[in-house]
């Protein structure tokens, strides 16, 4: 088992009726694990065809209305898109899949939580954005649009 805590946790969650992302960790990632291999995300193969900038990232599926405000970005290292819920935490990453038009990872932020994100690239300007995990104790899943919208000001 990758991390028992987590399991533990998702258990938890789903006792309580809550929704609990499945899929989370892969056969591909928990062999990465057991090896205790850190994934160079920054160098995916879809990463490096994105433009660094000011990236918008919104919720998909939603009305406008019921949508959270989109959250703004300076990207330097496109690999911070792949874990958007866990801006700023140092976490591990196992690369799940790696094409010139997808990516998948799953991580681990030791204490912070886990996710798994998938991403799907539309132009160097515009991606698709797939993540759940667990952050700050509690369930995510979430379907992004990301946007290049200009220049880090």
């Amino acid at each position: 088992m990758v991390n028992g805590k987590i399991m533990s946790c998702f258990r938890q969650y789903a006792a309580m009726g809550m929704l609990v992302p499945i899929g989370l960790f892969s056969a591909s990632a928990q062999l990465s694990a057991e090896t205790g291999q850190d994934a160079a995300v920054g160098d995916m193969k879809a990463l490096s065809r994105l433009e660094k900038g000011l990236w918008d990232v919104r919720e998909r599926g939603s009305s406008p209305r019921d949508q959270r405000p989109a959250r703004r970005y300076c990207v330097q290292d496109m690999s911070r898109l792949m874990q958007i819920n866990h801006d700023g935490v140092s976490c591990q990453h196992y690369i799940v899949s790696d094409g010139a038009d997808k990516a998948s990872i799953t991580y681990q932020c030791n204490g912070k939580g886990a996710g798994r994100t998938d991403l799907r690239v539309e132009t160097p300007r515009l991606v698709q954005i797939e993540t759940q995990g667990l952050a700050g104790g509690m369930p995510f899943s979430e379907s992004l649009e990301a946007r290049y919208v200009g220049r880090c000001r």
